[in-house]
């Protein structure tokens, strides 16, 4: 795919898409969503704006309480006496977040696995068509921060650590949401990469840091005809990025043309003039700053009413690119869940990447016996918590489709491994008696329990509490008169995980590891019934109960030929990781499962990078991420070779906590006193590791096949628009397959400024029959070619003699030539 920065139309960037258009049955939006307003939209915004008053103009620059709530995230209220229409906004990276039902698509970082931008515009058709068939008008989405460290805990809701790779995908993506109608915001501008202290921290990154890495994605939104752009909570520079006229105005209207409209994240404004003055348009989700607080300003004389007309302009001028001012927007179409279904598979086997695989252990084969291991085996996984949970339509586990695929001449057991929901307390355990399994209260009433539990040894304790009703209204557990599970500060409490914080039955989960010595602990429990009353429970996971189930597995393991092991990671809006280690018992379940039988494959259900000490021990190791409510039958159509692995590492895999950019490092992550900086430039992902000649664990766009390829026949040549690089991919195997050729391009002589070893020119998806030889060309724009001097402030091309590669990954690299770039 080429570069799709310089400015161009979104036919020549996305090349194919309109064959995939017609194909799908794409909408036909208003020509003008995808561009710039024309002179008579213009001239109707401009009547509209002088008919109102100034209470009118402030009502559409701020959230309200929706009177018809669909369960969305957000509602701007309409001017019903001028006919324009409210707006309802909704999350949406990876389907369309309501209380209805929608498709739940894979995360966006299996979705980028198949560095295929084609099928993320039909992802984002999917989700267009939906938005609109449930109500909604703005869709939250898509997220093109780049994964810079493996911690941050929405790495799965985003592409890539690439820029380019991230930068063709949102645009993508963008195109194909917009195409339905349904207006897209990119987010979260900008350098938004960690959750942890997001809503405080100040981030620094120098302007060419800035312009080369994080700043590509959200250049290739806008250059697509993005509708809206999310500010983002941290600051930037010392300045809240909401009120930051560097972002807002310079660089985003100024130098990119933008001409949509810029709203906060939720609650991240923290003024009223000067976010006003900076650029920002829209306060989300209510009027703190942009209702009565602008009012007063502008009646004062503090704040001219200028600015508040040019904000209700901009709102209004994506309105009518729209159709919805002058009602040519399409008729709200009816939601098609098969078709997204289709396509939730679709994108969920196209990104599957196997990441190792030995001895033929994958394909696996029927007839023999399979013990499928692991909670998430026996447990749909769709998605991660926070902004992108969906609710489903259906969702089957993996061991269903693992037995349906299978068939009856297959013996498929399982086992649990890992506990995520704990076992009753014992009864001898608790004096007084308590029956911990299923306590209820009556709605008004109170209820009690003070008492002993005593543990037989020193041991660490998981004390794991399940119950209905409100998740702020929980049972108050006091453990020596330590509050075991303390209510989250702020939205905490609705950023807590998509598979651990709900239980099988439907009640929420939390849960407390605490070391407890032997002998009696106070417990005190107080209940409340509230209007509808309550029903809890509490358990326990401990060392024996850990040691129970492993042994369980091993026996399951020993008796079966095969074993697909299913590990997990619970990411989640508002959380970072501590680790890349895998949670809980995990990785002693892993070892002793593949010393019982090495014939396993380990299935990833994580948000993003994973040390795997195990891995030498393991047969095979496929990459799930978060697959969506199509992922068990699509993870059980790899594994059995019905597909092949199309994915390829978007991100590069460190060994272990200490090997990656931002480790051992407080200062890249995760700031020290208030301030994060980005000190590593534009070495960001695999540039880094290439840099500071670091191994990873797996590199960036790695990724097997069952079947091989061999690269060839390399030929290079220059062109107006950059590099042309050809070669000849050949299939040696037996079997059809996906090959990723990506192509590399070395630093320039001739610029005296700081250059990655490598950096991704370009790459090409490609569907290879047994046998075949196919002619590729990959295109090498004249912007990955450049890069940015602060000098200049602005792009400079980099001319000189400069390497080519070509690989199958960024250090599978196979081919090797130089071409020469001279100005033009």
């Amino acid at each position: 795919m080429t570069d799709p920065v310089p400015r161009r139309s979104a036919l020549a960037l996305l090349g194919g898409a309109l064959t995939v258009a017609a194909a799908t049955g794409a909408l036909a939006a208003p020509a003008h969503a995808h561009g710039r307003a024309n002179a008579a939209h213009t001239r109707r915004v401009d009547k509209l704006l002088a008919r109102l008053t100034l209470d009118e103009k402030i009502s559409l620059l701020h959230g309200a309480t929706d009177p018809a709530q669909l369960g969305q995230a957000g509602y701007v209220p309409g001017v019903k006496r001028l006919g324009i229409p409210p707006l309802r906004l909704a999350d949406g990276p990876a389907g369309v977040r309501v209380t209805a039902h929608a498709t739940a698509l894979p995360a966006p970082v299996l979705l980028a696995a198949a560095f295929d931008p084609a099928l993320a515009r039909r992802y984002g058709q999917v989700i267009g068509r939906e938005g609109r068939a449930l109500g909604q008008d703005v869709l939250l989405s898509p997220m093109v921060n780049l994964i810079r460290t493996p911690y941050a805990g929405r790495n799965f809701e985003t592409f890539s650590e690439d820029p380019l790779l991230a930068a063709d995908l949102v645009a993508a993506e963008i195109e194909g949401i917009q195409g339905e109608g349904l207006i897209a915001t990119v987010k979260h501008y900008a350098l938004n990469n960690q959750e942890k202290d997001r809503t405080s921290i100040d981030v620094r990154a120098d302007e060419r840091t800035l312009h080369e890495t994080e700043l590509r994605g959200f250049e290739a939104a806008v250059t697509t005809g993005t509708g809206a752009v999310m500010g983002a909570y941290n600051k930037v520079d010392g300045t809240y990025a909401c009120e930051n006229s560097t972002l807002l105005t310079a660089i985003l209207r100024d130098r990119w043309s933008f001409d949509g409209w810029v709203m906060t994240d939720w609650f991240a404004a923290h003024s009223t003039a000067p976010s006003l003055t900076a650029g920002l348009d829209m306060e989300m989700p209510d009027g703190t700053y942009f209702g009565t607080a602008l009012k007063t300003a502008v009646r004062d004389g503090s704040l001219p009413e200028r600015y508040v007309d040019r904000a209700v302009r901009r709102i209004l001028a994506v309105m009518d690119r729209f159709g919805l001012l002058d009602g040519s927007a399409p008729a709200r179409p009816d939601r098609d869940a098969r078709a997204g279904a289709a396509l939730a598979r679709e994108v969920a086997e196209a990104g599957a990447t196997l990441l190792r695989n030995e001895s033929g252990t994958l394909p696996l084969t029927g007839g023999d016996s399979i013990a499928v291991i692991g909670p998430t085996g026996a447990r749909p996984f769709v998605s991660g918590g926070g902004s992108a949970h969906v609710v489903p339509d259906r969702a089957t586990s993996p061991l269903t489709e693992i037995r349906s695929r299978a068939g009856d001449g297959t013996q498929v057991a399982y086992a649990l491994g890992e506990d995520l929901f704990g076992r009753p307390l014992p009864a001898q355990a608790l004096d007084p008696g308590l029956d911990s399994e299923g306590q209820g209260v009556d709605a008004g009433r109170t209820w009690t329990y003070d008492g002993t539990l005593t543990v037989p040894e020193d041991d660490e304790w998981t004390l794991v509490l399940h119950f209905s009703g409100d998740p702020l209204a929980r049972p108050e557990v006091l453990l020596d008169g330590e509050e075991l599970f303390p209510v989250a500060p702020r939205f905490g409490e609705y950023f807590m995980g998509g598979l651990v914080t709900t239980a099988p039955d439907g009640l929420a989960v939390r849960r407390r590891t605490r070391r407890l010595t032997a002998g009696p602990h106070r417990l005190r429990i107080t209940a409340k019934g509230g209007k509808d009353g309550l029903l809890f429970r509490l358990r326990r996971i401990t060392s024996a109960t850990r040691a129970s189930d492993v042994a369980e597995a091993v026996r399951a393991a020993r008796a079966a030929r095969q074993v697909v092991l299913f590990a997990y990671e619970d990411a989640t809006e508002g959380l970072d990781r501590a680790t890349i280690a895998l949670p809980g018992n995990q990785e002693r379940l892993i070892e002793a499962v593949t010393a019982a039988n090495p014939r396993t494959t380990v299935v990833l259900n994580t948000s993003s990078a994973t040390s795997m000490p195990w891995l030498r021990r393991t047969g095979a190791v496929l990459q799930m991420y978060y697959p969506g409510q199509e992922g068990a039958a699509a993870t059980a159509a790899v594994l059995f070779g019905d597909r092949d692995p199309g994915g390829r590492l978007t991100q590069t895999f460190p060994a272990d906590d200490a090997h990656h950019p931002t480790a051992a490092d407080p200062h890249r992550y995760p700031g020290v006193d208030g301030v994060q900086r980005y000190s590593e430039g534009v070495h960001v992902g695999h540039r880094w590791y290439d840099q500071r000649g670091v191994r990873p664990l797996f590199p960036f766009g790695h990724g097997l096949s069952y079947t091989s390829f061999a690269y060839g026949e390399l030929a290079v040549r220059r062109e107006e628009r950059g590099v042309e690089v050809s070669f000849t991919v050949h299939n040696t195997g037996g079997r059809d397959g996906i090959a990723v050729p990506q192509v590399y391009v070395g630093p320039s002589p001739e610029l005296r400024l700081d250059q990655p070893v490598r950096a991704l020119g370009g790459y090409r998806r490609l569907a290879v029959r047994a046998g075949e030889r196919r002619r590729v060309t990959v295109r090498v724009a004249e912007r990955t070619l450049s890069s940015w001097d602060p000098r200049r402030h602005d792009w400079v091309l980099g001319t000189g003699r400069r390497a080519v590669w070509v690989g199958a990954s960024s250090r599978d690299l196979r081919l090797r030539t130089s071409v020469e770039i001279g100005t033009r």
